[in-house]
């Protein structure tokens, strides 16, 4: 019985350390700066950081140049290639004519720096050059330019400098939003102070209405708050409007005038002299 949980606790074991093993190789590495952690700048953190929802997915190109040479270009952000291969191949070349594959730069030697709407990604360590630039390692340059509304677009080589004798160099480009700048706030201080003044009117007339309402227990027009002030106000511009804006002068006599005392005059008093008999 006593072998039987041994022999369990053994396959236990080997479970859980494959499991940790399988787990180790499903996690994809990331963009490792050249340097240690400590010489790494908020800057190249927060462009790594940028590049992130570019991260899944991947790029290809084929170049083809005359029938002798034909490649195809793999291409991710801070992301291998191939992961299975453990070779931390960020961009990789394959020739279609024998399947070779060429790791142009890796990422853990990577640099990364913008400007006002680009982001240069720089993978190095790649294989060595054979008969070129001095045998030095391949790098890869990537330019991300801004184009917005685009995730990701139009990847493509531009060139490969082989022809030096050292810091040798393929170039690509993208297009990608997340090298654009932020967007600044279009509105004005005009239309901040508008929409300010539209939002506390609002809070104003909703809020006294509810509290008319709901605390005071005003019914009709009484619901809205300070009325009879407002209507006090409208009152006494009306009268303003009447006063500066009215056509006929201010001194015209009235287009008609009752019968006072005045025009009746004083009737005489020997006006009823002749009815006294004699």
């Amino acid at each position: 019985m006593s072998s039987h949980c041994h022999t369990s606790s053994v396959l236990l074991l080997v479970f859980m350390a494959l499991a940790v093993v399988g787990a180790e190789q499903s996690e994809e590495r990331s963009c490792d700066v050249i340097g240690d952690e400590t010489s790494e700048s908020q800057m190249e953190r927060a462009l790594l950081k940028k590049l992130e929802p570019l991260s899944h997915m991947r790029f290809n190109v084929t170049v083809e140049k005359g029938k002798a040479e034909s490649y195809v270009y793999q291409f991710r952000v801070c992301r291998e290639v191939n992961s299975t291969s453990q070779d931390y191949g960020g961009l990789v070349q394959t020739d279609r004519h024998n399947g070779k594959t060429t790791v142009i730069g890796r990422i853990n030697e990577t640099q990364v720096f913008n400007g006002s709407d680009w982001i240069m990604l720089i993978y190095k360590g790649g294989d060595s050059y054979g008969s070129h630039c001095s045998g030095e390692k391949r790098r890869a340059v990537i330019m991300i330019s801004c184009k917005r509304g685009v995730t990701a677009s139009s990847f493509s080589i531009i060139s490969e400098e082989r022809e030096k004798e050292q810091d040798c160099f393929y170039l690509f480009e993208m297009d990608s939003s997340v090298a654009c700048p932020a967007e600044s706030s279009h509105l004005s201080v005009g239309s901040i102070l508008l929409i300010t003044f539209a939002s506390l009117i609002a809070v104003y007339i909703i809020g006294g209405f509810l509290y008319q309402r709901l605390v005071v227990g005003a019914k009709g027009m009484e619901q809205f708050p300070h009325f009879a002030f407002w209507q006090d106000l409208g009152n006494l511009v009306a009268d303003g409007c009447d006063f500066v804006c009215r056509s006929k002068p201010r001194n015209a006599p009235a287009a008609y005038r009752g019968v006072g005392d005045d025009q009746l005059g004083e009737e005489s008093e020997e006006r009823d002299d002749h009815l006294l008999p004699m």
